[in-house]
């Protein structure tokens, strides 16, 4: 093995360094001349016996492997050698530049990294902080109870004979034609319609007020400039309509009777707290991510520093694969995900930035005054996982252990004892409030 060389430590930027290596030329050969007997005692070439074969022989039809073989093991060699030796806190792969072998001549090559920014966070205790104590009113419980209560709605005929009146539910089956065309997408039988939902073609359902069960009516409507189906955009539509049912909307009441369908609430009142208590659990939710939002910019205005360009491309990836995913459990189609996303790459820096600058803060606080996650305080918070997912806490646990995801369960752990540390040694000003901005708009 040759001996180590010492490398020549250049700063690019805070957080990129640039480490050049001049290998001399004996500890070439030497590499070399071990790469060749290895390659010799198994090349096997007409006319000689393996592990026989001349230098000169080899090197005819070897030269390039060898050589290959050789840079790679000098590389590796002297950059773990000089990243160990001087401590260098990588958190990239290495950009390697390199010249080719030369007899006689040094190699040199250099490697270009990216590495953990050395900060020594300050400004964190004795904060100005004004922390939102979340009020629920009573008109946010009533709109709650009031979406309760639709959920329980049910459609009940119609029995009196009369015409359609907007929030009645219609049961129709209906035949379109696009310039005299008829169309297989335009045909439907018993479709559910809500009239005044808006959520069929504009002037639709408006055209059907009026008409009686077991009527029928040609109804002429066209299709928005933006209608999803792009042959049908702009295009005037003639649809005959039959009435099949018609069926309006029953809400129940907020009584006794209503509280049949649970179990829990012995009272109307016990319900109204449940439900109070259930927005308030929301809203400290909400407010707790504006709270450490607002700690989180004070920190970054009192510690500027770069970020690892490395990170900042793994958390823009991060939210880019959440939107995709979140626009897909929205009904949309996959590709139509990535299509809208292409492109949107630097609208994400912006706020990756910040969020990597902050985790990076939040870990350097901790380390300086010694917060931790104890093992028993993973456990309990894996434990919680388990059970709001209704899964068995031991199969839960080997999943997120072959998935590596323990230590982010012990980070989310540190980060938060980290906001409460910060907190606690803040000049703390509590303000009671029924909305939060977080990022400019209300919540």
């Amino acid at each position: 093995m040759s001996e180590s060389v010492e490398p020549c430590i250049e700063n690019v930027n805070p957080v990129k360094k640039r480490i050049s290596f001049d290998v001399p030329w004996e500890a070439v050969k030497s590499e070399l001349d071990d790469a060749y007997h290895r390659v010799g005692k198994t090349a096997k070439l007409k006319g000689f016996r393996s592990g026989k074969i001349p230098r000169n022989i080899l090197e005819k039809y070897y030269s390039k492997a060898v050589e290959t073989e050789t840079v790679s093991n000098l590389i590796n060699r002297h950059y773990w050698d000089a990243i160990r030796k001087n401590k260098i806190p990588v958190v990239s792969q290495p950009v390697i530049e390199h010249r080719t072998i030369e007899s006689e001549k040094s190699f040199t090559f250099t490697a270009t990294v990216e590495v953990e920014p050395d900060i020594d966070p300050v400004g964190y205790t004795g904060l100005d902080l004004e922390k939102p104590i979340p009020v629920v009113t009573d008109a946010e419980v009533d709109a709650s109870l009031e979406q309760m209560r639709q959920m329980f709605a049910v459609l009940e005929n119609v029995e009196e004979e009369r015409g359609i009146q907007t929030g009645d539910f219609v049961t129709i089956n209906f035949e379109g034609s696009v310039e005299g065309k008829k169309l297989p997408e335009l045909k439907a039988e018993n479709f559910l319609l809500g009239i005044g939902t808006k959520t069929f073609i504009p002037g639709f359902e408006e055209q059907l007020l009026g008409l009686n069960k077991g009527g029928t009516k040609d109804i002429v409507v066209r299709f928005p400039d933006d209608y999803h189906i792009s042959h049908l955009r702009g295009k005037d539509a003639e649809f005959s309509v039959e009435i099949k049912d018609l069926r309006v909307k029953k809400v129940p009441e907020i009584d006794d009777d209503f509280l049949n369908n649970f179990d829990k609430y012995q009272s109307i009142q016990d319900l109204r707290n449940a439900v109070k208590q259930r927005i308030e659990e929301e809203k400290k939710k909400r407010f707790q991510v504006a709270f450490e939002k607002s700690v989180s910019n004070k920190l970054l205005e009192k510690n500027v520093f770069e970020a690892p360009e490395v990170f900042v491309e793994r958390q823009i990836a991060y939210m880019l694969d959440d939107a995709k995913n979140r626009m897909v459990s929205e009904g949309m189609d996959v590709k139509k995900a990535e299509e809208l996303l292409t492109g949107l790459h630097d609208q994400f820096r912006d706020e990756a930035i910040k969020i990597v600058k902050t985790s990076i803060l939040l870990d350097r606080i901790a380390r300086k005054e010694s917060i931790t996650a104890h093992d028993e305080e993973v456990e309990n918070r894996i434990k919680e996982f388990a059970m709001q997912q209704s899964q068995d806490y031991e199969t839960l646990r080997k999943s997120m252990e072959k998935d590596g995801l323990i230590e982010n369960v012990r980070s989310e752990i540190v980060n938060l004892k980290t906001y409460e540390f910060i907190e606690a040694h803040a000049n703390l000003t509590l303000r009671e409030l029924e909305k939060v901005e977080i990022g400019g708009s209300e919540k």
